[in-house]
């Protein structure tokens, strides 16, 4: 039941971009078309997940024994990198049908703050391996119904009448608000289940 909470809340309650605001550089910049925002969904959902595998792993095994706590930002990030320049290399190499889908996408990931802050935010959590996963999981999966969600907001934007004043970057930044608004309405769903299920 804790993981289902664990997958409820990143998605819903405490959205990476839109409550957490991490990843909002993608979130307004990829989310022109339906089509390119599913693609650098997936390309963040199989990004955050191998990067808060590799970097718990990295911090319960090395950073934790050794006492270097204080390199978790700079170990992260060089970890982050290295991850994506090898994902991009094997891609090439093993996929190239696959690599034409998310090549574009894939530099754009080493600098989303949402996957390192992902990777920081489950050892402060004190989650084990498997919250990890799931909460890399979900969270990229709120990722991506966010910046879908949002890509379907602007495709319908083109076709309205936008006052003049409010064309361009204006209304984009006023719909981000109304839908990170119409998220707010999830707050309290996760206290509200931890009660019903007993796990308070």
């Amino acid at each position: 039941m804790e993981y289902l909470l664990i997958f409820i809340s990143a998605i819903f309650v405490n959205n990476i971009v839109l409550a957490q605001f991490l990843g909002i550089c993608p979130f307004l910049g990829v989310s022109k078309k339906i089509d390119t925002s599913l693609g650098m969904s997936a390309a963040v959902a199989f990004v955050m997940v191998l990067a808060t595998l590799v970097t718990w792993l990295v911090q319960v095994y090395v950073l934790n024994p050794l006492g270097l706590q204080y390199l978790q930002t700079i170990a992260f990030i060089l970890v982050i990198a290295s991850l994506v320049q090898m994902v991009e290399i094997i891609l090439k190499k093993v996929s190239p049908a696959l690599y034409q889908a998310l090549g574009i996408f894939l530099p754009l990931i080493t600098t989303n703050c949402a996957v390192l802050g992902v990777a920081i935010l489950v050892i402060q959590k004190d989650y084990n391996l498997a919250q990890s996963i799931v909460y890399a999981l979900s969270t990229a999966i709120g990722f991506g119904l966010a910046l879908t969600v949002f890509a379907g907001i602007r495709e319908q934007l083109e076709l309205a009448n936008v006052p003049k004043g409010m064309r361009g970057m204006a209304i984009v930044l006023v719909s981000a608000g109304l839908l990170s608004l119409a998220f707010m309405g999830f707050s309290g769903v996760d206290g509200g289940l931890r009660t019903l299920f007993g796990l308070d």
